[in-house]
């Protein structure tokens, strides 16, 4: 009988809210969204951005509006794009990547940003800590050193014998020299020698792997970056052509056909950057939100490439993969 009398009240309060009007007391919020690359590689991520913002109350046409600029792959527009997004006064913007979100920081805005990178925050001074960034600035980060490590054993477990790895990176990129650093020191620990192929544009993948072959490496690690996933095909496609063991950091390139891919399972971050974007939305400020890190990572492979590549996939690398393409 009390709980019946306490809840309507608490509810008359404001303190207890129903799901059904979660998206009423949101009220309306604009989000200014900047890409370094072409639309392509941010499609899946972007569906489960939306599905958690929608589960959170947010209704892209109702309560919410999403601003969109593409760069791509032409990081010298980044400046100008950013300064658009700027112009349209959102609540908040959105940044994919270190670059872009290099980019609306340095319009000198005020208006709060949640970024997503693979890079270390820190390192690339995008904040000063990651518990409480502090100023404007907040998001989510893919950076793990570890799985450098990780890329290397997995290509020591399926090629024993390699001693010469190549990496395909993107130089340009400014988030990439905090990813190249503990994969460095990783290839020293395993007596592994690196070889690091920087590639900056889409029609340099051709020379790139030529390169590759030429200075016999024996197995690939490619690099996280927005215009590498946008080539995912071309990429797999030379691999196979030079017969490369090739690991990734992108799920997404082992279902195209690559050899195996390892890195922050699909769509957790996308998930966290929404729910940031929520909390700011309903008055929290960026700087007093963490900055969020992987909690769960997926290995994913393809015995199909392995049997072309007349590889064999041991069995620890087997029962250790969340998906297994036959």
């Amino acid at each position: 009988m009390i709980l019946k009398v306490i809840l309507p009240i608490l509810l008359l309060a404001g303190l207890l809210t129903p799901l059904s009007t979660r998206a009423q007391q949101a009220g309306k919020g604009r989000v200014g969204l900047l890409f370094p690359s072409t639309p392509a590689p941010w499609v899946e991520s972007l569906q489960v951005f939306r599905q958690r913002l929608l589960e959170l109350g947010w209704t892209e046409g109702q309560n919410l509006i999403l601003d969109f600029r593409y760069a791509d792959n032409k990081t010298d527009q980044l400046p100008a794009l950013a300064a658009e997004l700027v112009g349209l006064k959102p609540d908040v913007i959105f940044a994919g990547g270190s670059a872009a979100t290099r980019a609306v920081i340095r319009t000198g805005t005020m208006i709060p940003v949640v970024f997503e990178t693979y890079g270390d925050a820190v390192s690339l001074g995008l904040v000063p800590n990651l518990a409480r960034p502090g100023g404007t600035v907040t998001g989510v980060s893919g950076f793990s050193p570890e799985l450098a490590g990780k890329h290397l054993q997995l290509i020591r477990e399926i090629v024993p014998r390699a001693s010469r790895v190549a990496v395909l990176a993107n130089q340009g990129n400014v988030g990439m020299t905090t990813i190249l650093r503990p994969l460095e020191t990783a290839a020293r620990q395993l007596g592994v020698r690196l070889d690091v192929v920087d590639v900056r544009r889409a029609d340099q993948f051709e020379s790139a792997f030529e390169r590759i072959t030429h200075r016999g490496a024996e197995a690939l690690v490619v690099l996280s970056d927005p215009m590498f996933t946008s080539e995912s095909r071309r990429i797999v496609g030379l691999a196979k052509r030079h017969r490369l063991p090739s690991v990734y950091e992108i799920l997404a390139f082992a279902e195209e056909g690559g050899l195996l891919s390892y890195g922050p399972a699909r769509g957790e971050r996308w998930q966290q950057a929404a729910g940031q974007i929520d909390r700011i939305l309903r008055g929290a400020s960026a700087g007093d939100l963490p900055i969020q890190q992987p909690t769960k990572f997926a290995l994913v492979v393809n015995l199909q490439t392995a049997k072309a590549l007349n590889l064999t996939i041991p069995h620890s690398v087997r029962v250790r993969a969340d998906e297994v393409i036959e």
